[in-house]
């Protein structure tokens, strides 16, 4: 791709804060800071990108990120942006980050990355409501709150209170929604040991669940094609597939894994073209995936769901964080009846696009 010599590229962080806090397995969040980058020539066009690493996740969650990424910023301009992009792959939100600026200044600076049915408003997204880890009474809420607005795909992060009030929460659920009204998606983040992880998927089974990403934590490779080999419920990688840039090792995890599922988060697999290729890897072992959003802005939400878009996949996808901020960017993106619908005709309000820290 051929950019303009003179495209001054800069970042600034945005603190993003939760309307009610969100419960993982790695704790709750009440706020969570993402990088803006801003690509701007000298007539004025911008391109906007986000950069949303993970606490405790991404790959690129260091001490120096800020600083590496304002240097970055200073050496966009002095190499081709191939050769440029090649020198992120330390830093997968970084290079997600600088993708999507470029893609968006590309067409036209608009915030219109893939034209699409999506983007015409005549094609909604099909997605999956997220319920929080939290106390019963919390989870049973956020349930009863998702089925009202017209999910009929929940996925629900299990693994941070006692399993036997997961369990009966989930057979309540159960019994009120058969799996042709209701399709159930869990999330453990690798909070189980392999043993617990056998012993609790095949309690699980008889629920009808869809699928469970990463039950046990990764790296552990044998135990996690062992359990995905054995299990009555579904598995699907997530965290497994962090830091995993060579192609030759993303296939070696797949051959050795044999995953019915993988999930793609482009901010921490390093942005769109990171992600065909292992969508690539997967479809030719016939492994099933769907892309998910890692609480990114709605800048970071946009431009994964217009990709999202243009992939051919009907099954529901994980795009459906873009409501829990208070301070998000006001954007044509919005969720109705279990869909993520765009709105061609509504504006970007960024008057609150700047460093907020």
């Amino acid at each position: 791709m051929t950019l303009p010599e003179k495209l001054h590229a800069r970042a600034f962080p945005y603190r993003l804060q939760f309307k009610t806090p969100g419960g993982t397995s790695r704790g709750v969040l009440h706020d969570k800071i993402s990088w803006m980058i801003v690509l701007e020539d000298e007539n004025g066009v911008q391109g906007k990108g986000e950069c949303g690493p993970l606490k405790g996740l991404s790959y690129d969650d260091r001490p120096d990120f800020a600083t590496r990424l304002l240097r970055l910023c200073e050496q966009f301009n002095d190499q081709e942006w191939g050769v440029f992009e090649e020198s992120l792959l330390d830093f997968p939100s970084i290079r997600f980050g600088f993708e999507m600026a470029v893609r968006d200044y590309s067409q036209g600076g608009t915030q219109l990355l893939y034209p699409s049915a999506f983007t015409a408003g005549s094609q909604p997204i099909p997605i999956n409501g997220l319920i929080w880890m939290g106390t019963a009474r919390e989870m049973e809420k956020q349930l009863a709150d998702k089925i009202v607005q017209g999910f009929d795909c929940l996925k629900l992060k299990v693994g941070a209170i006692d399993f036997e009030q997961e369990f009966e929460l989930l057979s309540d659920l159960r019994a009120s929604f058969p799996p042709e009204e209701l399709t159930l998606r869990l999330d453990a983040n690798g909070a189980w040991t392999p043993d617990e992880a056998r012993e609790k998927l095949d309690r699980l089974s008889v629920l009808h669940i869809h699928s469970i990403e990463q039950p046990i934590r990764a790296g552990q490779w044998q135990a996690m094609a062992n359990i995905c080999a054995e299990s009555p419920v579904p598995v699907a990688l997530d965290e497994e597939l962090i830091g995993i840039h060579e192609s030759a090792e993303q296939i070696r995890l797949l051959d050795t894994v044999k995953p019915p599922f993988i999930i793609l988060k482009p901010t921490l697999l390093g942005g769109f073209e990171a992600c065909e290729g292992w969508i690539s890897a997967a479809e030719n072992r016939r492994i099933g995936w769907w892309v998910t959003s890692a609480l990114e802005s709605n800048i970071g939400l946009n431009a994964i769901a217009q990709w999202t878009a243009t992939l051919g996949t009907e099954i529901p996808q994980g795009l459906g964080t873009g409501s829990l901020y208070t301070n998000n960017f006001d954007s044509p993106l919005r969720i109705e009846g279990g869909y993520l619908h765009y709105n061609h005709q509504k504006p970007w309000l960024l008057t609150d696009f700047h460093d907020n820290l």
